[in-house]
């Protein structure tokens, strides 16, 4: 059997409001982070004491957590820098 979409509320189907809809935040780790962005953990850590790189989050005692639209910010701003 095939199932048919569900419409929403505005009356597009399901498939529809997942395209249009951005996905769930997440929260990258510090080796995602430096995969992503290039950089070394303590270059990471010297542009964040600056300013100059997003601030982590702690979860815990021994847990940092970066939220990833604030580091695809910080990467679309470095793309778009002329420097």
């Amino acid at each position: 059997m095939n199932a048919q979409p569900q419409p929403t509320e505005d009356g597009a189907n399901a498939d529809q409001a997942s395209l249009l809809s951005p996905p769930p935040a997440r929260l990258l780790r510090l080796p995602e982070v430096i995969d992503r962005v290039g950089l070394r953990r303590s270059a990471i850590y010297q542009r964040m004491s600056e300013g100059r790189f997003p601030k982590s989050r702690s979860l815990g005692s021994k847990c940092a957590v970066w939220v990833e639209a604030e580091i695809d910010a910080w990467i679309a701003a470095v793309a778009r820098s002329p420097d």
